[in-house]
């Protein structure tokens, strides 16, 4: 069952939200100061490629690095990417087809809030 909506989440959407995540994770890692940054958008755009069958794990950030990192993360505008999960997952779930793909929107979302301390599984 995820196969086939890893399939539908790809042909609507999902390959171009991977492949722009993809293109800004190698922009912030051509600098040593955007590298961290740039690992998490990777595996954001590795969690838009299949987000079926995976879960997001979000933990208390794990000592002070992580919490500045998680600062930084939202004082620069990273906090918009959950927003548009936020709003693609509410208008998906509108339609009772669209239910499922609002889910891993929502499930984007809340990685992308704070996505150091959350793992991906």
């Amino acid at each position: 069952m995820s196969l086939l909506g890893n399939i539908i989440w790809l042909v609507f959407g999902g390959l171009i939200t991977a492949l722009w995540y993809f293109l800004f994770g190698l922009v912030l890692c051509c600098t040593i100061i955007g590298i961290p940054f740039g690992v998490k958008i990777m595996k954001l755009g590795a969690l838009a490629l299949a987000p079926f069958g995976k879960t997001v794990h979000l933990e208390p950030a794990k000592g002070c690095l992580s919490t500045v990192f998680n600062i930084i993360w939202a004082v620069t505008g990273w906090w918009e990417i959950a927003i548009v999960h936020l709003v693609f997952g509410i208008l998906l779930c509108i339609t009772l087809i669209g239910i499922p793909l609002g889910k891993q929107h929502f499930k984007m979302a809340q990685y992308s809030l704070f996505p150091f301390g959350g793992t991906i599984k």
